[in-house]
């Protein structure tokens, strides 16, 4: 005979670790949860796996009870009813949250992305970009008209490639920068329609007098040992001169060579070349240490802004009003109602910078014999309510369903953290119909 103290406590015992596997579970797939985490649990055992662990508990459970088939006392049985409800609690949250992991996948995976987007620093948002984002309600939406293409994807791609000469003492005359842009993120069935390279100055040129610079932009053809440069290696893009009157930032038309980028093995990136002019390295132009005096080369940076088209993603622009909501009147028929999505809710506001929620809505309600017009029905859903009228338990109703979307403007950061604005179709639902 058992002692029932003992079994009580073995009961506890195995409850308390149960406990802790159904909480760690739970909060491996719902990482989210705690918001005050900084990093997310690893990903725990599939769901027959669980399952299995706790068997085994079972099992082990019943040999300390020397139970034959688990004959068990009065308490003993109703602590299994209850360890099965829990277990089957557990297992229906684990569902959900393997649900809700899909259909985020889905979406994530509509929008050219593999995982969600953890931006290590979230770069600012160039303001054409934001310019284009806030007039997206009336622009075509296949169409990107500052740059005269078709497209319905913009990205601003930053530059991952690393200084070669920095400029010090009397070499500040030259300065030589790798310049390399991940095309990875576009997918296969995107069309480059335009890949535009803008070198942007950190200050106002209009202080370089009299003195020019001189720049040279090379494309790499072949990998060569660092610091080690062979003309063979190269091949000259672009060679210009800059002075007092050149603008703040200086752009080139690198669409064909971008297109070839989007072959890992042929992208080499580009080399840049800024050299002083030889009025800027007289003598005087030093001081007595040897170190510049003056006039010096301005700091710069690089991005590439790559716009490409969709075809899967692209319609003509239906123009509806911004602040455009579904009437309100109380009724069971079929309509849109109110749904609006805040980012938040979903944990999506870090890697989302435009729009932080939308309206989106949903269609719901009766679709009853007779359709009126008002319901939009088709000629197939006005004959199923006339049968279903006669036939009620046989015959279901029309389905409550979207006939009429509109599309949204997103801005968001990417995996490689690139600031991108990206069209989407079917987003809001402005008309519902019987069908």
């Amino acid at each position: 005979m058992v002692n029932v103290g003992c079994e009580h406590q073995n009961h506890i015992e195995l409850i308390r670790t149960l406990m802790m596997m159904m909480m760690d579970n739970v909060m491996s797939r719902c990482p989210d949860m705690n918001s005050n985490s900084t990093s997310h649990r690893s990903v725990s055992p599939p769901i027959t796996s669980q399952v299995s662990i706790i068997s085994g508990l079972i099992r082990r459970f019943c040999i300390k009870l020397r139970t034959d088939a688990c004959a068990l006392s009065a308490p003993s049985k109703m602590f299994f009813i209850v360890l099965t409800a829990s277990l089957l609690c557990v297992l229906t949250l684990q569902t959900q949250a393997e649900n809700v992991h899909g259909q985020e996948k889905l979406f994530l995976r509509s929008m050219g992305l593999s995982s969600r987007p953890k931006p290590s620093a979230h770069s600012p948002v160039p303001f054409l970009l934001w310019k284009m984002f806030e007039s997206s309600e009336q622009r075509d939406s296949c169409v990107v008209s500052e740059y005269g293409v078709r497209g319905n994807i913009v990205r601003f791609i930053h530059d991952e490639g690393r200084l070669i000469t920095a400029p010090t003492g009397r070499s500040f005359y030259c300065v030589r920068k790798h310049l390399f842009f991940n095309m990875s993120a576009l997918e296969d069935v995107e069309q480059l329609s335009f890949a535009q390279l803008e070198i942007k100055f950190k200050q106002d040129l209009s202080h370089l007098g009299r003195h020019v610079f001189g720049m040279d932009l090379y494309r790499v053809l072949k990998t060569t040992l660092k610091g080690v440069t062979h003309e063979s290696s190269r091949k000259l893009l672009r060679s210009q001169t800059l002075g007092h009157d050149a603008l703040a930032s200086v752009r080139f038309n690198l669409t064909e060579l971008a297109e070839s980028w989007r072959q890992p093995a042929k992208n080499y990136g580009m080399q840049l070349e800024l050299q002083a002019s030889h009025n800027l390295l007289d003598d005087d132009a030093f001081d007595a240490k040897g170190m510049r005096a003056g006039v010096s080369i301005p700091e710069f940076s690089a991005s590439l802004v790559a716009v490409s088209l969709n075809p899967n993603q692209c319609r003509s622009r239906r123009k509806r009003s911004a602040s455009y909501y579904p009437p309100v009147t109380p009724s069971n028929v079929c309509k849109p109602r109110r749904l609006y999505i805040d980012f938040k809710d979903v944990g999506w506001q870090d890697w989302i910078i435009a729009p932080q929620g939308y309206l989106a809505n949903y269609c719901h309600g009766e679709c009853p014999f007779p359709l009126s017009e008002s319901l939009n029905g088709t000629n197939h859903a006005i004959l199923q309510t006339l049968v279903h009228s006669f036939d009620p338990k046989g015959t279901p109703q029309p389905c409550c369903v979207p006939i009429k979307l509109s599309p949204i403007s997103m801005l968001y950061y990417d995996n490689n953290d690139n600031v991108v604005l990206r069209h989407y179709e079917d987003m809001i639902v402005d008309e519902c119909g019987c069908r």
